[in-house]
């Protein structure tokens, strides 16, 4: 009862869109119809005890009970199926742990499903004609199959149950549901992402007739990578972040970009938009994630109470052939984030990936040895200079063969473009640097003065 009162607190006081509660697992029903189905089970003599025993591969017992989710048909409908096994030795009813009126059912059960295999045919259910005889309930008459692991005469029965049919056609179908609204969320989500990528990749383009927002967005966007909202790449917490954790990592972001006065430093106001549009994207893709967490547990509450209650033990097959690869909020995250770095964050260049790998500085001039890895040309003298052969990441024989023509010159303007500040810091330094080579450590860099 407690889970169920606050399941609906939940959906009402999360703000949720009503399409979406109306589209949330219908716990209360589905309570509901469980008590149908062990109302049916008890009717039965399926009491959960004995479905314990029956149910028991090790248990020493003339009747065992299997059940199972059978996925039928294109639609991929379940069929709850449950089967009676009776292995015919000796006074079958003596032992088994069913009272002499479920036993009766069974064999009613058992004469119907029969076919030609009627109670008193031949083992190899040859049709002697006639109305079948009736058999007093316990008679160890009855069709019947060899079972190669024992020399028992094996009979399978078919239960017939109609409420946990209805139980799992209620689950399915909001499972189903829910899929569908997670694909329409999702759809909406990368519509908005490339529309946003390609209005963020204007504001940001380097022009010197019109002034743009680079620096602010790169400072923006670097410091999202570093909240890690959604998943974290840190050792202690590796993997996708709760609802709960990402609220908090979220925030975090916010108020950072709040205290360094990014916003507000914007020279454009279509920035101020689009960063509001930014901050509604992640805060509808965390919605998204409170709101498959509820029903994710909603549906184990519920599976985890059928299992109590019956003894089925059906919680982990439904989890394996219904929610695997679905109502995966984590997984729906990833998709979403992973377009939010191609379309979004990576139309603004990052300086981490133009550094030099030696220097751990932007890459100014940058020469690209044979092997394809690209350095700064002052590191590549520099091991020249100590005849170093090898390439420092891959250790291809590569260096020594550098020249001139070994600059990349569209990536040089690339960066110019993209990195005026880095490069103009860069080559001051290579300047001061020269300058030492040659005159000594007591060289002073000045720059050049107009008179």
């Amino acid at each position: 009862m407690k889970f169920a009162h606050d399941f609906r607190e939940e959906l009402s006081s999360e703000d949720f869109p009503l399409h979406w509660v109306n589209s949330a697992i219908p716990y209360g029903q589905l309570k509901k119809v469980l008590k149908k189905v062990i109302r049916e089970l008890s009717d039965l003599g399926f009491e959960p005890e004995t479905m314990r025993r029956l149910l028991d591969p090790t248990a020493d017992s003339p009747v065992a009970l299997r059940y199972g989710l059978d996925i039928t048909g294109n639609s991929r409908r379940l069929r709850p199926r449950l089967t009676v096994i009776v292995y015919r030795q000796n006074d079958v009813v003596a032992s088994a742990p069913l009272s002499l009126s479920s036993y009766a059912f069974l064999e009613h059960l058992a004469f119907i499903q029969s076919g030609s295999c009627y109670r008193g045919g031949s083992p190899e259910g040859e049709d002697h004609g006639g109305d079948p005889p009736v058999h007093p309930a316990g008679s160890p008459e009855g069709p019947y199959l060899r079972d190669d692991k024992s020399q028992a005469m094996q009979e399978r029965i078919e239960v017939p149950l109609v409420s946990d049919n209805t139980f799992f056609e209620i689950l399915q179908s909001d499972v189903n549901r829910l899929e569908a609204l997670q694909t329409q969320e999702e759809k909406s989500m990368k519509d908005e992402i490339v529309s946003l990528g390609l209005e963020v990749a204007h504001l940001t383009k380097p022009s010197r007739l019109s002034k743009n927002d680079l620096d602010r967005w790169r400072a923006i966007f670097e410091l999202y990578l570093e909240a890690q909202v959604f998943f974290s790449t840190l050792e202690r917490d590796r993997g996708s972040r709760n609802s709960h954790a990402a609220a908090l990592r979220l925030r975090w972001f916010q108020d950072e970009v709040a205290k360094r006065r990014l916003s507000s430093q914007f020279k454009m106001a279509q920035s101020r938009e689009a960063l509001l549009r930014f901050m509604r994207l992640n805060a509808v893709l965390l919605k998204n994630v409170r709101f498959q967490e509820l029903n994710r547990t909603a549906i184990h509450k519920i599976l985890k109470k059928f299992d109590k209650r019956t003894s089925l033990g059906v919680s982990k097959t439904f989890t394996q052939q219904v929610l695997l690869d679905r109502l995966l909020a984590s997984s729906m995250a990833k998709d979403i984030c992973a377009q939010v770095s191609t379309q979004l964050v990576s139309v603004v260049p990052r300086l981490d990936d133009f550094i030099c790998p030696i220097c751990f500085v932007i890459a100014y001039r940058p020469v690209r040895l044979t092997c394809e890895h690209v350095f700064c040309i002052r590191c590549v003298i520099k091991m020249q200079r100590r005849r170093e052969r090898y390439c420092p990441l891959c250790r291809a024989d590569a260096v020594m063969s550098c020249s001139a023509d070994s600059l990349d010159i569209e990536l040089e303007r690339y960066m110019r473009k993209y990195f005026r500040k880095e490069v103009k810091e860069k080559a001051q330094a290579n300047e001061i640097e020269r300058g030492i080579e040659e005159y000594g450590p007591g060289y002073v860099h000045s720059s050049c003065t107009v008179m």
